[in-house]
């Protein structure tokens, strides 16, 4: 798949390319199933039952835990325990995969906690029954949030500003082969104009305040949900913060705190 800079993409330039299809057979006994059954979805992943990580059971003593920590929006937990965490962390990793910690994917960088992906996704989701429309992910990542997003919104594009990072997550996502997910390498601090406006903006990375684009591309009736700085006097801790776009203006909710790796600009 071809990838270009952010500069020279044309408003739905085709992306993503066809992706290869990994194969996974299922046992006669266990066939494979249909996950993510989320109306109005196109596309299907193909889970394979059994034993160990590749289990859906594990998956579900996951979503069984999120659940506790209480999390209640059932089309948010059905993408929680159909996306297989595991595929999106380093081989070393893996036995971590579906424990509610934080793990390295390389550059400094991480992938949030499942109870944190969660809980933003829940927040970007609340109050709007059905699938949400086009959305924009701030630091794709591993890709593993993109994932969750494409059985939860009509349209998700995802832009990362590490080339290295841009190129994992669609190493990533290519067994998936979703239609409705984007990726885009360029400076996630511009946003991206020209797929806007978008009804939901969610960031993976904290800065001192919302950059003002992300605002400008919010539809009116949009959602933003990201982690910003919670004040000079604060030594570096974050919060989420919920931005709704009303047509009275902005209405801006302080959420609970957080840890998210610095928002930065430009590309590398």
């Amino acid at each position: 798949m071809t990838q270009r800079n952010l500069s020279s993409v044309k408003l739905r330039p085709g992306f993503p390319a066809k992706l290869e299809t990994r194969t996974t057979s299922a046992t006669p006994a266990r066939p494979a199933i249909k996950a993510g059954q989320v109306a109005g979805q196109r596309q299907t992943i193909h889970v394979v039952h059994g034993v160990g990580l590749d289990s859906s059971a594990v998956r579900q003593s996951m979503v069984t835990k999120l659940a506790q920590q209480g999390m209640t929006i059932p089309a948010v937990l059905q993408a929680m325990g159909s996306i297989e965490r595991h595929r999106f962390v380093d081989t070393a990793l893996v036995n971590q995969a579906y424990e509610d910690t934080s793990l390295p994917i390389g550059l400094g960088q991480t992938i949030s906690k499942p109870g944190v992906v969660c809980r933003m996704l829940e927040l970007l989701h609340q109050g709007r029954p059905g699938r949400l429309g086009r959305v924009l992910e701030i630091g794709t990542g591993c890709g593993y949030q993109a994932a969750l997003l494409s059985l939860l919104c009509t349209e998700v594009y995802s832009i990362e500003r590490l080339r290295a990072l841009h190129d994992k997550a669609r190493d990533n996502l290519r067994h998936l082969r979703l239609a409705n997910v984007h990726l885009l390498f360029g400076d996630g601090m511009l946003g991206y104009a020209r797929g806007a406006p978008y009804a939901g903006i969610i960031a993976a990375a904290g800065g001192e305040a919302v950059p003002q684009a992300w605002i400008d591309q919010l539809a009116v009736g949009g959602r933003l949900v990201a982690p910003v700085s919670a004040g000079a006097s604060s030594a570096g801790k974050q919060v989420l913060l919920v931005i709704d776009k009303t047509p009275q203006g902005v209405v801006q909710t302080v959420m609970e705190g957080v840890y998210f790796v610095p928002l930065k600009s430009g590309i590398a």
